[in-house]
């Protein structure tokens, strides 16, 4: 980073997240500005360096809900409007880092390059601070939140059939082994909310409480992860179970996917392949 003196973990991420951006760009799950990102990076912001961000921070941006369980906290986020494969190359003016205030009822932005780029964070910012407040509030070991726009994922919530959460995930279960080993508590389906939407945020975060994937139904889905590439793994593993079944039928026959039983053998492996 350019003027900025991050801690080596925090570097990584930033890395992390550009590289990120280049693999939903590649895999055509971000059209124009589609997708955000956030990251927790508050234990890895020094004393030293909080007290030097404070004096630089500019005027306190509201929020429209408190979130008291992640006052003071830093977050790394992707910028609104921006695009993923802008953010593969430059992320020092597609992303920023925000630090909430110590009541929770709003966030000061910082740029990664320590010059105003005037950046602001992801219109979904709601779902990610959401989301967080929940992950830290279970002392869970995710730091890392990915919402992007798969093909496959949305095309299968086109299909009334399985534009629900159990058939769904029987579906995605039975086209490909891993499936289930990876993703052995399948994703939470939403259907249809307005993106951006208080309502759509609440209804994900009370998803995220059985799930580490949430599908929207006709938009895409967001993953948490200890990191960025594992939520992308789980998104891209579900992915390609979709995918299976599409060319299967597009090659004239209907899939015939996994037994139930061996659907079961799955779950005990995923248990073990998880401890």
């Amino acid at each position: 980073m350019a003027n900025r003196h991050f801690s080596e973990p925090i570097t990584r991420i930033i890395s992390d997240i550009a590289e990120l951006g280049k693999y939903l760009w590649q895999k055509g799950w971000a059209e124009r500005n589609a997708g955000n990102i956030s990251v927790n990076i508050n234990e890895y912001v020094p004393d030293e360096m909080k007290a030097e961000l404070s004096e630089q921070q500019e005027a306190c941006l509201e929020l429209d809900t408190s979130y008291p369980g992640i006052a003071g906290y830093y977050f790394l986020v992707t910028g609104t409007g921006k695009r993923m494969r802008d953010l593969a190359v430059d992320p020092e003016h597609n992303a920023l880092m925000i630090r909430v205030n110590d009541k929770g009822t709003g966030y000061y932005i910082l740029s990664l390059s320590g010059i105003d780029t005037n950046i602001h964070p992801t219109s979904e910012l709601f779902a990610h601070l959401a989301i967080h407040q929940q992950l830290v509030a279970n002392g869970a070991c995710e730091r890392a939140v990915v919402h992007t726009h798969p093909n496959e994922l949305i095309s299968i919530t086109q299909i009334r059939d399985f534009c629900n959460e159990r058939a769904l995930n029987r579906l995605l279960w039975g086209m490909h082994p891993e499936t289930m080993v990876i993703v052995p508590d399948g994703a939470g389906y939403l259907p249809y909310m307005l993106p951006g939407s208080r309502e759509i945020a609440d209804a994900t975060l009370e998803k995220f409480q059985n799930h580490k994937v949430v599908i929207w139904e006709k938009h895409g889905c967001f993953a948490i992860g200890r990191d960025v590439f594992e939520a992308f793994d789980l998104i891209d593993t579900l992915a390609k179970s979709a995918q299976i079944y599409f060319q299967c039928r597009a090659a004239g026959h209907e899939p015939e996917g996994l037994t139930d039983e061996r659907i079961a053998e799955l779950k005990e492996l995923s248990k073990k392949f998880l401890t």
